[in-house]
């Protein structure tokens, strides 16, 4: 989550970078990413020297790595890679490095303003969460499931306690995973454990576990709650009240359940995904009513349209009134906005964006090696040779669009801003 209000939004087009210079002086050139605000383009390149490096508006930076992977913008439009530095890994941001090595590093999650930047890491056989350079105290010997709190400034993973050996079926049924928050382990064990998700206070952690071969459940904090289940899906915390739901399967199917007690009436083939609107008032899932039949569910009542394919991508708009997908039908993609289907059908589509009013929903599209930008289901007139998601102004007036045009063979990656009206007519 990025705050824009700081932000160019002057309406009009900006060229940022000629992206077919980079490939003549480089010769090597990866894929581009944008920063959050437009204002600048990326891309990891090797150096003269063969060394690896990153390019950023024509620019190099002056240190050459072994490797470099993983290059991402921050929310606060900070650029970052991981690194390889005389085969020791750790994380460049904006060329410098941190001063931490490690044999290998990998997921980088930011927090929501991009201030906090935490990831996994392994050194010496044993593996740890790190923020901000600063190593988890403890290691071990497995760790899956990485995660970090919307503020950035704690971390939980999923670890291995026990030790046991191939075969071993009796000490793995006894459980040898947890949770460890911050380096430190919960007291209890389970048999497999999926998916820790922190709340918005940044401290309490929910995640789902298997007790049995048979049992699973939720536990938050590291108590389990009362009732066990045939299967469970990953737990979602209220932003209002804090309270834990998760999907959970009962032999009339699936259903949404908080701390322990079922609270949709509705019964499903099955129910996944599910997210609560900013406010808390109103929760979605991804739902099967029937078998090959894929919708949305709101506060437990499925929408009428239906997918044959897939659902996923589900949004709320930032009032919690409106809801958007994408849906999945013959191998074709659309978007569906409070139950009704837009007529387009596209190759890929990404992630839908509401304006700040929930008004007006845009999605970046791809069909027949393009890109554009549809709004309310009309796409606009200009295509693009590379495109990320479209961005509104923080009034919902404008809309920001970061693409790359080809004209004469060469690529070059503009900014443009426009308002609205111009473009949904």
């Amino acid at each position: 989550m990025h705050d824009s209000s700081s932000w160019d939004w002057i309406s009009g087009k900006k060229q940022i970078a000629d992206i077919t210079q980079w490939k003549g002086k480089f010769g090597y050139v990866e894929e581009p990413y944008v920063s959050p605000d437009g204002e600048k383009i990326a891309a990891i390149i090797k150096t003269e020297d063969m060394e690896f490096s990153v390019c950023e508006n024509g620019t190099a930076w002056e240190s050459g790595f072994d490797k470099a992977w993983t290059l991402r913008y921050t929310p606060d439009n900070r650029l970052t890679a991981l690194v390889s530095d005389t085969a020791e890994w750790t994380v460049a941001v904006n060329g410098e490095t941190w001063e931490s090595r490690f044999d290998f590093v990998w997921n980088p999650y930011f927090s929501r303003d991009g201030k906090n930047i935490a990831l996994n890491a392994k050194a010496d056989d044993q593996y740890v969460g790190v923020i901000n350079d600063v190593p988890w105290e403890q290691g071990y010997p497995y760790m899956a499931n990485f995660t970090a709190s919307p503020n950035g400034l704690s971390s939980a993973a999923v670890v291995q306690t026990v030790t046991f050996n191939e075969g071993d079926i009796i000490t793995f049924q006894k459980g040898c995973y947890t949770v460890a928050v911050d380096g430190k382990p919960w007291d209890r064990n389970f048999v497999n454990v999926w998916d820790p998700v922190f709340g918005p206070d940044n401290k309490t952690v929910a995640t789902q576990v298997r007790t049995t071969l048979y049992d699973y459940t939720i536990v938050v904090n590291g108590e389990l709650w009362n009732q066990m289940y045939s299967m469970v899906w990953k737990p979602g915390f209220s932003p209002v009240d804090g309270s834990v739901t998760a999907p959970v399967k009962l032999k009339t199917g699936w259903t949404l359940a908080k701390d322990g007690q079922d609270i949709w009436n509705g019964k499903f083939v099955q129910l996944w995904h599910h997210s609560y609107s900013a406010d808390g008032r109103n929760i979605g899932a991804i739902v099967a009513p029937k078998f090959g039949q894929w919708t949305v569910a709101v506060n437990g009542t499925p929408w009428k349209s239906m997918f044959g394919d897939m659902v996923s991508d589900l949004v709320f708009s930032p009032d919690g009134t409106r809801v958007a997908c994408l849906g999945k039908s013959n191998d074709m993609w659309t978007v569906a906005v409070d139950d009704t289907v837009w007529d387009g059908q596209y190759d890929t589509i990404w992630k839908p964006v509401f304006s700040p009013d929930g008004r007006n929903v845009a999605v970046k599209v791809k069909k027949d090696g393009r890109y554009t930008v549809v709004i309310n289901g009309k796409p606009i007139k200009s295509t693009y040779a590379a495109l990320w998601n479209p961005v509104f102004s923080p009034d919902g007036e404008k809309m920001l669009i970061r693409g790359v045009e080809i004209s004469a063979g060469q690529e070059k990656y503009v900014r443009e801003v426009l308002p609205l009206n111009q473009l949904i007519g």
